[in-house]
């Protein structure tokens, strides 16, 4: 059903320029497209260069091999690392001023691989925080989840894959917070955007800065709120429960798939079920789809039924909007992206199954009595409203 233009040729590569400049320019011009990362990769006839936008990949044009070690150096030299050694992977930091005051926070790593080293550039951009009101909640969800984070103590944990933008959402949550009258301490490896009014820390495992001894040094802060980047281990998970538990609001993020998954894994971790049961207060889990662009976006029609499990969303017939593809969305068909949600608050009835080590099937049964849709019909809602598409919902949904 979905068609594109054909996308242009790359433009032709870098050459006889200056090393400085060129970099400049590669990391001015995926700034300007809003790219999340930059992948510089050796090839046998160029540096190749892609730029990670709304989570694809697009080409850009490639650096020439007279000039691609100057650049690769360039960066090893700004990120603080070793330019001669060429055989570990390596990893830093750097700023680059983009001019009129605008600054650029780059996270720079270095993989050694069969044509010479890949370097890949995170951009951190400060201005990509994003509000509250902008993550993608219909009105009911956006309500509750906010009367969520405004009690003065629990656990609400955020669940995705890598890229779903849970961190995303746990700094949107942060500024419905009144920073001037509760004291937010935040732990993360690593800080993805610096925040004026709260006291972010950042791990080191070399120093043995680690989450769990982290979180316990945070407890000593006096915090109001504490947010911990991701719950990597049984013992960071118990720590962060406890605090909870008296008298602290904690939020913090699972690599899980969906809600129910983010229960069993925290009591598959060891925590006592009945501490699980009375800190959690809510588990969201999220995915981001490609919205389509509106300049180029075209009407379709559905060829057979949307299915989520024996439900019907979607009958054949129904009408949605297609991705076609022009220069403003870079001939993909979609620009920018926006969060899909299945929020669970947890009640009771839950309190009741986590104690009682319930399977995943018992949760999901509930799940289905109280008609709390699924991340796919939420989606699906999406597509309705003609943002996103049914590829991109089933892509991420799958």
């Amino acid at each position: 059903m979905t068609t594109h233009s054909t996308p242009p040729l790359p433009p032709e590569p870098y050459v006889g320029a200056d090393a400085v400049a060129v970099l400049d320019e590669v990391i001015r011009r995926a700034a300007n497209q809003g790219a999340s990362d930059i992948h510089l990769e050796p090839k046998r006839d160029r540096l190749q260069v892609r730029n990670r936008v709304d989570g694809t990949m697009v080409e850009q044009a490639p650096i020439s091999l007279d000039l691609a070690p100057q650049v690769t150096s360039r960066i090893k030299v700004l990120a603080r690392m070793d330019i001669a050694e060429r055989r570990s992977p390596q990893d830093g930091q750097f700023t680059l001023d983009a001019g009129a005051g605008y600054l650029i926070n780059l996270r720079a790593a270095t993989f050694p691989c069969s044509q010479g080293e890949k370097v890949v550039l995170r951009l951190l951009l400060g201005q990509s925080l994003i509000a509250f009101d902008k993550l993608g909640f219909d009105d009911a969800t956006r309500d509750k989840v906010r009367e969520i984070v405004s009690r003065p103590q629990g656990f609400l944990v955020t669940c995705g894959p890598t890229g779903s933008g849970k961190t995303s959402t746990l700094y949107a949550f942060l500024q419905l917070i009144d920073t001037a009258r509760v004291n937010v301490v935040t732990l993360e490896d690593p800080i993805e955007v610096e925040l004026y009014t709260i006291t972010q820390g950042q791990t080191n495992a070399r120093a043995g800065f680690t989450f769990a001894a982290g979180l316990r040094s945070v407890l000593r802060q006096d915090p109001d709120v504490i947010l911990v980047g991701e719950m990597r281990d049984a013992e960071t998970a118990g720590i962060a429960l406890q605090a909870a538990l008296t008298g602290h609001l904690v939020l913090s993020t699972l690599h899980t798939s969906d809600v129910v998954e983010t229960i069993v894994r925290l009591v598959d971790l060891g925590i006592e079920p009945w501490i699980i049961a009375n800190a959690l207060s809510a588990v969201l889990a999220q995915r981001l789809v490609r919205m389509v662009c509106p300049h180029c976006r075209e009407p379709a029609s559905l060829e057979a039924d949307l299915w989520d499990a024996d439900e019907v969303l979607l009958p054949s017939g129904s009408m949605v909007v297609k991705p076609k593809g022009c220069g403003r969305c870079h001939h993909t068909g979609y620009r920018g992206r926006i969060g899909i949600f299945q929020v669970l608050e947890i009640d009771d009835e839950f309190r009741e199954l986590i104690k009682a080590k319930a399977t995943a099937p018992l949760y999901r049964e509930l799940l289905r009595q109280r008609r709390i849709p699924s991340l796919r019909r939420v989606g699906f809602d999406k597509v309705t409203q003609g943002i996103t598409t049914v590829e991109e919902v089933i892509r991420v949904t799958t």
